[in-house]
């Protein structure tokens, strides 16, 4: 079967991630999100001490930390983890994370596409805390 070429985009291809509006996602974390046809990626500024309560969502997420610490849950697993350390979580798994007293620098990629994130409001654009 022959697939049709995807039509071309109407914006750049790239985009500095510091120009990218934050949302806010939880109480003292913003994320810096790209989505693409199938996933999101996604910059999370944490705060010192932000808590994301326990959820689940239908999207396969995968993780890692770039700056200070989180202390993450996922299904009834634990850990500290610093700068290098990953998660991987699978569609509707329990999870929560908390920042550490410097707060956290993470990325995270979504499969499929954090829709949901696309209806929360744009902030203005700042200078992230990463790179």
């Amino acid at each position: 079967m022959v697939r049709p070429l995807p039509e071309k985009r109407s914006v750049s291809a790239f985009v500095d991630i510091g120009a990218i509006p934050p949302q806010q996602v939880w109480e003292h974390i913003v994320a810096r999100s790209v989505h693409g046809e199938r996933l999101t990626l996604a910059v999370i500024e944490l705060g010192p001490g932000a808590v994301a309560a326990e959820h689940s969502h239908v999207n396969e997420q995968l993780g890692i930390v770039l700056r200070g610490s989180i202390r993450f849950r996922v299904g009834n697993e634990e850990r500290e983890l610093g700068p290098g350390g990953t998660w991987s979580i699978t569609p509707g798994t329990p999870h929560e994370a908390t920042a550490g007293a410097d707060g956290a620098t993470v990325i995270d990629v979504f499969a499929p596409t954090r829709d949901d994130w696309k209806q929360i409001e744009r902030q203005e654009p700042r200078p992230g805390r990463w790179p």
